[in-house]
């Protein structure tokens, strides 16, 4: 799917020193288009992965993973005027390789090696773009991307009612504000082109400028469509009549009796299937946050059929004013639709398996998110995950401290300790604290002696005697309990 990404706040670092034998200087920085990311938030990204995860599982997706790159053959041809941001690999054995540009593409030729009639599944997992970055902007070189997609034979627009309802889930999920998922569809789109009179061989590139629309005013997508792509300025005017508009099942209900578009057949086969999700999504009850947008497009030449894209509405910063005065998101933070003949281009036979998905674009969701409370212990992100650290005031009791870890990990407790064979009892409360680690279990000579284990709260500095074998029990009770 196509990327929807967004920077976070904190931008590489470049680090210059001197060697002792020479007075040059390297320069330590992160390849252009990339980024590091911190304990912190790593933490965060993998909870934001945990509540896409279990959605796609919730729905009975399965999950598969594909080579990081390709045969480049398998790629081109597949992403129009987009195919010249692959990455291209040196010959390293008698292969042209390419790393990967999406995960949809590799999925479609998985389906048609192992011959699959349908699947339902989830990939996670990083792709490239050979792009101009735009750190401040989102546009990264490589990022990662959360794709659910189901493949087979299924009564129409079931499946794509599904996919909206779990982009509305992970976007309900997770604290990103307001959202609005916008939906079109593709043969809608060139039934418009045609009944304007655009050429069939324009009707791609068209499609392109008019996917700029959610950035650019209509002024300006018109001049691209006759300065740069050749069309006629009165076509242009007729196509701007249409993809300015905006609604629900009442603007479905007023282009089916327009006697241009009634008179195409793509178009109304496209309107009759727009009316049909709208109604499935009613069903699903997410027709609230559902927008019909003629302007969404989608650049990628494998969609044919319904397309979705959602956007957030809730900060000032995140948002703008749209063609038709709404307020809707600057970018996208999912996108995707039908693409029924991918497949097919993998396949010797050209045997065709329908396939419909999104993309959920991580970095953006990422950076809204890691500023939130929801996402934080104690006002700043957990990095770890640790419940207990075993911890004693008294020397020589490395040993003891070893052996009552390894009682807590054989009851997978997540447990640590100091890394030291006397450490100071302040400095070990101060690392919970600064951590966020729930308890701290103590241990000394008295304890030992009496078979109990001093148990701490770090929050409240509660402190309580437990018996040693009704400690893991006691831990597991407390922890369900915070």
């Amino acid at each position: 799917m196509a990327s929807l990404e967004k920077s976070s706040k904190v931008s590489s670092t470049s680090i210059s020193y001197s060697t002792s034998e020479e007075s040059s200087k390297a320069t330590l920085k992160n390849p252009k288009g990339t980024r590091d990311y911190h304990p912190e938030q790593m933490a965060i990204r993998e909870r934001v992965f945990e509540v896409i995860r279990s959605c796609f599982k919730r729905h009975g997706a399965v999950t598969i993973d594909t080579p990081v790159f390709e045969l480049k053959e398998t790629l081109m041809g597949k992403y129009g005027e987009d195919s010249k941001l692959i990455y291209d690999l040196a010959d390293q054995g008698g292969e042209q390789l390419s790393l990967r540009y999406d995960l949809t593409v590799p999925f479609a030729r998985y389906i048609a090696m192992n011959k699959l009639k349908n699947i339902k599944r989830y990939h996670i997992a990083k792709v490239y773009r050979r792009d101009n970055p735009a750190m401040t902007k989102g546009r990264y070189r490589e990022f990662y991307q959360c794709d659910f997609d189901i493949a087979g034979e299924y009564d129409p627009l079931l499946p794509d009612a599904e996919c909206v309802k779990i982009m509305t889930e992970i976007l309900t999920d997770l604290p990103l504000g307001n959202f609005v998922v916008k939906i079109n569809h593709r043969k809608l789109l060139d039934g418009i082109f045609a009944a304007c009179g655009v050429p069939q061989e324009k009707f791609r590139s068209v499609c392109s400028a008019v996917d700029k629309l959610d950035k650019l005013e209509w002024t300006d997508v018109r001049k691209e469509m006759v300065e740069l792509k050749g069309l006629d300025g009165a076509v242009a005017d007729q196509i701007g009549n249409y993809v300015v508009r905006s609604g629900k099942l009442q603007l479905v209900e007023d282009l089916l009796h327009d006697p241009i578009l009634s008179s195409q057949p793509a178009a109304k086969q496209g309107l009759e299937e727009m009316k049909k999700l709208l109604e499935y999504c009613n069903a699903f009850g997410v027709l609230d946050t559902v927008l019909f947008d003629i302007s969404l497009a989608r650049g990628l030449d494998y969609y044919t059929g319904v397309i979705f894209e959602a956007v957030l509405t809730g900060s000032p910063q995140e948002t703008a004013t749209s063609k038709t005065g709404e307020t809707i998101g600057v970018g996208s933070v999912v996108g995707g639709g039908r693409y029924d003949e991918l497949v097919g281009m993998f396949d010797a036979n050209k045997k065709q398996v329908p396939c419909v998905g999104f993309s959920v674009g991580i970095e953006r969701i990422f950076s809204v998110v890691e500023s939130k409370p929801q996402f934080q212990t104690s006002g700043k992100p957990r990095a770890i995950e640790t419940d207990v650290l075993v911890a004693s005031g008294q020397q020589g009791l490395l040993t003891e401290r070893m052996k009552l870890c390894n009682e807590l990990w054989a009851c997978k407790i997540k447990t640590e300790l100091f890394h030291k064979v006397n450490p100071k009892l302040l400095n070990q409360f101060q690392y919970c604290e600064e951590h966020g680690i729930p308890f701290v279990a103590i241990i000394g000579q008295d304890e030992l002696a009496q078979g109990h284990v001093k148990l701490r709260d770090t929050l409240t500095r509660n402190e309580m005697l437990v018996a040693r074998s009704k400690l893991p029990e006691e831990i597991q009770r407390r922890l369900a309990e915070k």
